[in-house]
């Protein structure tokens, strides 16, 4: 790829890049890393993960980030876009010995400025509670690793709960615990509570309450990431088999399947709405899936090889006025659509909602999401209303608002917006990222279809996987022989004839689990561009910025357009006249 405004080497490292909303920079002062900024060494270590959390600190400066890096485990005040990083004052630092941190979460509901909860996944299979301001270690679970032995990939507190976690395993199982309870001194006994196609959970079976309080086995192979949907009802889980599995969590019924086009999916994120899940995985593509219908919508090429999270901006999505039309949905129905998203974005959704309510007329949305790859290249895409609409007349003029908070499309609208009247009317804006496919699946297959669809796919596919070779082995081989960036949306059938010396897709491709790549619209990213030297592991969305890391270690922050300071970018203008001079 080209330099911005240089042209020199195709493995050139972006610093900046631009959108519609405008551009985005890098800000080198607001890099956090270990204290000596030397690159960590990642052959064999776990990713760097990166969380984060806000204390409502008086001060105003109350984000706090945490971050892994090999056996280590920081602790950071987080400066953002403010100020720069002082990366000789970490709050807590941890070494760990015979394992490696994996992932962690904070507990959004109980944290203060003097108490933060802080659950940390480990290689060996162990979860411990800290608490980073104070320097404690509360709690570990798992100890003599009796519940399962494997990795932890994912942790996360249940949302709403100030003492309930699940812990997933690369065993493919999922765990629920109590912070209030402690485990057994011997290996637990399972009964089981409920079982259907591809998953099973079990209730421990004990005298007295103890953890876990569940066990969930899902599927084949590792149990790769989860995510709860906004309103936390549900689970959507991604494995090594390449199935997404969405779970209503209370009453753990599989609410509906999706196959990956080959291989494992790694990574899984909502749609702030909580209307579509984003998938990303070894077939190099980000796949989009409506929970309504349960059905695929969209696929997404950019990457050239892995992705490895995929993440909603709720900050960034596009408003389009249109004339008045009809509502079929009540006022409490309209309302509920338009009230998600944080706290911070009030101003902006009150201004939205009020203007809706005067004018009538219908509010469409066009979403906004990222993903990053082992390709090392971050990638931004936007679902659009003729990828959300399918049917819908795709001419027309419109007018649009760049808002921080993401909505939805009210129930019972078509979706459709016509020019308002005016003196001039601003240039539309492009309809859709997406590149022309000869057939678009039909919007009318119903989740009564898709059960039966699930019922029978799944039971008998389940077990299929491409990850019966070594998982890092074959990266390298991977990019040449796998590699979605080497083929067009007309060639599946090349893709299949690759494939099939590993398993036969065609017992699934074409069906509703996994549509084939031309009965889909193909979207193409609105940027793409390399920025960091290696895998990148970590893509966060906040409100003045976006936050990257890499296996190397460095958490980068991207200052949104109009966001950063004026004397963040003298700082930095500074630096490169350092950097010309000592190379002239």
């Amino acid at each position: 790829m080209a330099t911005e405004g240089g042209g020199k080497e195709m493995n050139e490292i972006k610093t900046q890049f631009t959108t519609r909303e405008g551009l985005y920079k890098l800000l080198p002062h607001s890099e956090y890393s270990r204290p000596n900024r030397v690159p960590f060494n990642s052959q064999g270590s776990n990713p760097v993960r990166v969380s984060f959390v806000n204390l409502n600190d008086q001060s105003g400066n109350g984000d706090r980030l945490c971050f892994n890096v090999g056996r280590e485990l920081y602790f950071y005040i987080y400066k953002g876009v403010r100020k720069a990083a002082d990366l000789s004052k970490p709050i807590d630092k941890r070494i760990y010995k015979g394992t490696q941190p994996t992932c962690h979460d904070f507990n959004h509901l109980t944290a203060t400025a003097e108490s933060v909860s802080l659950l940390v996944g480990f290689s060996a299979g162990q979860v411990q509670l800290i608490d980073p301001i104070k320097k404690e270690t509360s709690k570990l679970f798992n100890e003599e690793r009796l519940i399962d032995k494997s990795r932890v990939t994912c942790v996360k507190w249940v949302p709403g709960s100030e003492s309930l976690f699940l812990v997933a395993h690369s065993s493919g199982n999922m765990y629920l615990y109590n912070v209030e309870h402690t485990c057994g001194t011997a290996a637990p006994h399972y009964q089981l509570l409920k079982q259907g196609e591809s998953f099973a959970v079990h209730t421990c079976k004990s005298k007295s309450t103890r953890n876990p309080l569940l066990k969930w086995t899902v599927g084949e192979g590792a149990l790769n990431e989860f995510a709860f949907s906004p309103d936390g009802k549900f689970l959507a889980c991604v494995s090594q088999d390449g199935f997404l599995r969405v779970f209503n969590f209370d009453s753990v019924e599989l609410h509906g399947t999706m196959k990956s086009y080959f291989g494992g999916l790694l990574c899984v994120c909502w749609s702030p709405d909580g209307k579509y899940i984003v998938t990303g995985g070894e077939d190099d593509l980000v796949t989009v899936w409506s929970f309504v219908d349960c059905r695929v919508i969209a696929r997404g090429h950019g990457h050239k090889s892995w992705v490895s999270v995929v993440a909603f901006d709720p900050y960034t999505t596009s408003v389009e006025e249109g004339d008045p039309m009809e509502f079929s949905g009540s006022d409490e129905d309209f309302q509920d659509l338009l009230h998600f998203g944080r706290d911070r974005a009030n101003s902006t959704q009150s201004r939205l909602s009020k203007r809706n309510s005067t004018d009538s007329r219908p509010v469409s949305v066009t979403y906004r999401f990222g993903s990053v790859g082992q390709d090392t290249q971050l990638c931004l895409w936007d679902l659009t209303e003729d990828i959300l609409f399918p049917h819908q007349p795709l001419s027309r003029a419109r007018t649009h608002t760049n808002v921080m908070n993401a909505t939805s499309p009210p129930a019972g609208s078509n979706g459709n917006s016509v020019t308002t009247p005016g003196n001039s009317v601003p240039p539309p804006l492009p309809r859709s990222n997406s590149l022309p496919h000869s057939a678009v699946s039909n919007a009318g297959s119903k989740s009564s279809v898709m059960d039966g669809a699930i019922a029978s796919g799944v039971s008998k596919f389940a077990t299929l996987s491409l990850h019966d070779r070594k998982e890092r082995h074959h990266e390298k081989d991977h990019k040449r022989n796998h590699s979605m960036g080497h083929i067009s949306s007309k060639s599946s059938d090349k893709l299949n004839l690759v494939t099939k010396t590993k398993t036969d897709p065609a017992k699934t491709l074409g069906t509703p689990l996994c549509p084939r790549m031309e009965d889909v619209p193909l979207l193409e990213p609105l940027i793409c561009k390399k920025i960091a030297h290696e895998r990148l592991t970590v893509l966060i969305f906040l409100e003045d910025c976006i936050v990257t890391a890499c296996q190397e270690g460095f958490i980068c922050t991207w200052g949104r357009p109009g966001k950063v300071p004026a004397e963040h970018f003298c700082r930095q203008d500074d630096r490169m006249q350092g950097v010309l001079q000592d190379q002239n």
